[in-house]
Order: structure tokens, then C-alpha cells, then sequence
């Protein structure tokens, strides 16, 4: 009877190829890159801002942590890839100052006062995220400035000099033969240079990153393309309607590239430790996530509604954890 007991108080684990210590350095390794790729079109703010929520993250693990083990905590690289995670969703021009608070908060509130790494019940940066978004709204606002239209959700289509040229080059050679044409300013949103998140400003290096992330197995990337197919599929059909518009016109590619919509769905959303352990469970909150994301974006709207979407449905995830053992393994080890 006591065996049966405490198979069934076990929490089914969900199985990642990398082990955590190689899962974190790799995710760390990728958000770095693309702080470097923003810092390099802001005078180097994005870089000010990483190094602020990095040293404060690794600090506050440090005296959170026992003297004994708190070494330990720190190789293992979950504080710093929670920092440079969380710095990816700043803006960047925001103040250090507020970077390392969120990251202090992410590291002693989020992840430690639930158990530590892996009993957390959302992801540690985007909890620093929203403490740092409802405590200081405004430090928010000058991402937005003269780049972010209210009314629609859409930053304009700038078009840049580069842009112009390298979408006329793509438009000669490989959309000639598919009947297509590139629209102007899709080019520039892979470097964007106008103020914003740091993801944002980083889209070409991100989308090499994710590729990275996908390839080592470092998060269960089958959540991230559901994620995207449901999120893609509902942006194309109703995407185009606030502004007045037409079904089925939504635009899938700029969405797609701006609003943190990569970092969203290859890291916050395929996060192991604050998701659904089973695949029906797991598959559930996904597409919860993408049905969200898709009405905080187009119809509040809200740039960066995706990372409000995670976070709501990180918070019935133990609601669904506690029903999939229930459902899925009540009486193992009788």
C-alpha cells in the first residue's frame, strides 16, 4: 500500500534529449547572440541591459541558495539563461535598473519560492517579465514610440535602402518563378533598428537560434510548430479584420516576425518545467496559448500578447497536471 502511495504522488517526467545543464547554456548561448545582433544598432543599450539581469540573476541565486550548493546552482546555467531569456522580452532602451530587479524577482520569487528549478510553475523570465511590466509601465512606452500603431497592432513597413534592395533581388530570382511578390519592409524586420524588444531586434539571428534549439533538442519543438500552425492559421483568417479588412488576409509572416512570436513559441511556450507533462496535456495547453495569443494581439491589441497568453495558461497548467494524473496515472504500481 505504501508503494502505491508514492507511485502515485510522482510526477510523470517529460523526457529532453539534452540533459539541463547542456539544455541551459545552449539557450543562454542563443539569447546572448541576439542581444549582441541589437546591441550593435543601439550604441550597445541591449548589451548594458543584458549584463545588469545577468550579474543580478546570478546574484540572487547565489544568496537564495546555500553556500554549499550554491556554486552548483550557478554552473548549471539556469539563472543565466533565465536572465538573457527575460532580456530578450525588454525593450531596449529600457533602464538597467529594471532589468536586474525583474531578474531578481524571476530568480528569488518565480523559481525559488516554488522548490527551485523544475517545480516552478511558469517560466522565471517571464514571470521578471510581468513584474517588471505592471510595476513599471512606462519604462515600456519608448519601445513603442513612432514604431507601434495602437489601432492595429502592426509596426509600419518601413522599407528601408537594404530592404529595398534585397527584397528586389528576391522578387527577380525566387518569387518571379512562384508568381509572388515581397512586400516592402519584410527585410527590415529582421534588423530592425527602430526602438523595441530585444527579440525583435534581433530576428535574424533568432530565427537561426531557433533552428539551433530545434536541432539539439534542447525543448520539445513538436509544441513549438503547434503552437505557430494554430497561431499562424488564426492570424490568417481573422489577422486582417480590426483594421477593417478581409477573412483570410492576415498577416502570417509579419506576425510571425515581430511581437516575440519566436521567442514565445520556442522557448516560453516549450518550457518542460511549466507545461503539461503529457502529450495530450501538453498539446492542450499549446493550443489554449495559441487561441490567446491570437485575441490578446489582434483584437486588444497587444504587441506582445503572446507572452500574456503563456503566462494565463501557465497558471491552469497545475489545474491540468492534477487531472492527468488522475486520468492517466492513477493506480500505476498497484
Amino acid at each position: 500500500m505504501i508503494d502505491r502511495e508514492i507511485q502515485l504522488k510522482l510526477n510523470p517526467q517529460v523526457n529532453i534529449a539534452r540533459p539541463t545543464v547542456a539544455r541551459m547554456w545552449l539557450v543562454f548561448s542563443c539569447a546572448f547572440i541576439a542581444v549582441i545582433q541589437s546591441a550593435i544598432s543601439d550604441s550597445g543599450a541591449s548589451f548594458a541591459v543584458a549584463v545588469a539581469a545577468l550579474v543580478s540573476a546570478v546574484l540572487a541565486e547565489l544568496l537564495v541558495t546555500s553556500t554549499r550548493y550554491g556554486l552548483g546552482k550557478i554552473k548549471d546555467g539556469s539563472a543565466a539563461a533565465s536572465a538573457m531569456v527575460l532580456v530578450l522580452l525588454l525593450p531596449n532602451s529600457i533602464h538597467p535598473v529594471y532589468a536586474a530587479l525583474g531578474a531578481a524577482f524571476a530568480m528569488v520569487v518565480v523559481k525559488h519560492s516554488f522548490g527551485g528549478l523544475g517545480s516552478n510553475w511558469m517560466n522565471p523570465a517571464l514571470g521578471g517579465w510581468l513584474f517588471i511590466r505592471f510595476s513599471w509601465p512606462l519604462a515600456f512606452s519608448g519601445a513603442l514610440d513612432g514604431s507601434f500603431n495602437s489601432a492595429t497592432g502592426y509596426f509600419p513597413h518601413i522599407g528601408s535602402a537594404i530592404d529595398q534592395s534585397v527584397r528586389t533581388f528576391f522578387n527577380k530570382t525566387l518569387f518571379s518563378f512562384l508568381g509572388a511578390e515581397l512586400p516592402s519592409g519584410y527585410i527590415d524586420l529582421f534588423m530592425m533598428q527602430s526602438p523595441g524588444i530585444i527579440a525583435d531586434r534581433a530576428v535574424f539571428v533568432l530565427v537561426f537560434a531557433v533552428v539551433v534549439i530545434a536541432a539539439f533538442e534542447i525543448s520539445r519543438s513538436w509544441l513549438s510548430i503547434l503552437y505557430l500552425a494554430v497561431f499562424g492559421f488564426l492570424v490568417r483568417m481573422v489577422g486582417d479584420l480590426p483594421a477593417g479588412g478581409l477573412w483570410w488576409n492576415g498577416d502570417v509572416l509579419f506576425t510571425f516576425l515581430s511581437g516575440g512570436t519566436l521567442v514565445t513559441a520556442f522557448i516560453l511556450i516549450a518550457d518542460p518545467s511549466s507545461g503539461a507533462k503529457s502529450a495530450p496535456g501538453s498539446a492542450i495547453i499549446v493550443v489554449l496559448a495559441a487561441v490567446f495569443s491570437m485575441i490578446f494581439r489582434i483584437f486588444a491589441p497587444a504587441l506582445y500578447g503572446g507572452f500574456f497568453a503563456v503566462a494565463l495558461v501557465n497558471v491552469l497548467t497545475p489545474l491540468l497536471c492534477r487531472v492527468e494524473r488522475h486520468l492517466l496515472y492513477k493506480g500505476a504500481g498497484a
